[in-house]
């Protein structure tokens, strides 16, 4: 596997190709401005790409968000059904993890969806006890 996909770090990418990553994973909402696909990826610390050799496409990708000085959050880590169980999301990983480390970034956290955390302890994270992850939630607010 390792020598038909390549993981690149990346600035820009075909719009079309990053969305369908997110449909892949369930992310994508078609109200979603398509033409900020760019910036999402130009806002990001580091923005990786798993590009299949053979055809110059984007079979997988990961993301951090990051204050660029201590701490890192790797998020929107999917590949397309097709190129999984085949280490690609784990080549991802790497590749973030090695880039936050040349950065001097020390603590890199994310939220794992259920079923995933053994991957996750694979690659060297842990549950972090005592913690609950949350998410703003216009609706549930009480004004």
């Amino acid at each position: 596997m390792d020598n038909s996909i390549r993981i690149d770090l990346v600035r820009s990418w075909r719009e079309e190709e990053i969305m369908d990553l997110y449909r892949a994973a369930g992310w994508w909402k078609e109200q979603m401005d398509a033409s900020r696909i760019n910036d999402l990826i130009r806002g990001s610390f580091l923005f990786a790409v798993a590009i299949d050799i053979s055809t110059g496409r984007a079979v997988g990708m990961g993301r951090v968000i990051s204050d660029g000085i201590a701490d890192g959050y790797i998020q929107d880590l999917v590949v397309q059904s097709d190129w999984r169980s085949w280490g690609v999301g784990s080549m991802i990983v790497a590749r973030l993890l090695e880039e936050c480390k040349k950065r001097k970034i020390t603590w890199i956290g994310l939220i794992a969806e259920p079923g995933k955390e053994e991957f996750y302890m694979d690659l060297g994270f842990s549950p972090m006890p005592g913690h609950v992850p949350m998410l703003f939630n216009e609706e549930a607010r009480e004004c």
